[in-house]
């Protein structure tokens, strides 16, 4: 008879963010393309988008590291004077409230300087509501580059780099196993792998096929 789960104690993981850590499919290799290219891009301006967890916050680190750039928590008028590079994240997440002239002018200024700015959001900027004609303008005829939903083999990349994010020791039977079972999304890779994580550290054991069958089958 076993014993009761005892309360895991839950580590500080730290995910790989570096190039080399980044998993390319054909899900992400318009977006990866892009990244690569740079500075060679044809104007100032580039989004990447798509669903939540996704990879465009890795993406733009590695576009940080690659180009030395900056991440702005909004887009900064200011910023026109400078050639960047520089990252603005999540522009159409719900409550976000920016200035659209401040990024007519941060393109406009880019534009003129040589520098970029790398986008990222869940809808393509065409879906946007943008008041300003000429910005809405610009953003259309700019270069985007969707991520989209994850096949197998990226599903299976996913979750062997959360398990090794959380230093994790996972048999390929394990991950084959998960796959086809699971819900097929970015965020569902990364809440499995954790609430396999913290299974096995309540029961003190390997991660086993049991073990992922039984968290699965709780949802």
């Amino acid at each position: 008879m076993s014993g009761p789960k005892q309360l895991p104690i839950l580590f500080e993981h730290r995910p790989a963010l570096q190039r080399d850590d980044y998993l390319v499919t054909s899900a992400n290799a318009a977006a990866v393309d892009w990244i690569d290219r740079w500075p060679d891009w044809p104007g100032p301006l580039l989004c990447v988008w798509g669903p939540e967890d996704c990879g465009k916050s890795h993406l733009a680190q590695v576009f940080l590291a690659k180009s030395g750039g900056r991440l702005l928590v909004a887009p900064e008028a200011e910023a026109a004077d400078r050639p960047g590079p520089f990252v603005i994240e999540d522009l159409d997440r719900p409550g976000a409230d920016w200035d659209e002239e401040a990024l007519f002018h941060m393109f406009n200024g880019l534009k003129s300087a040589g520098g970029h700015v790398l986008l990222t959001a869940r809808t393509p900027p065409a879906r946007w509501n943008i008041g300003l004609a000429d910005l809405a303008s610009r953003l259309k005829g700019s270069p985007v580059a969707e991520i989209t939903a994850p096949d197998d083999a990226l599903l299976a990349a996913l979750l062997v780099k959360h398990f090794s994010d959380r230093q994790m020791k996972v048999d390929a039977e394990v991950v084959a196993y998960l796959v086809p079972r699971m819900d097929r999304t970015f965020r569902a890779a990364a809440d499995l792998a954790a609430a396999i994580d913290t299974e096995a550290l309540a029961l003190k054991r390997g991660v086993t096929v049991p073990l992922a069958r039984a968290v699965l089958e709780r949802g």
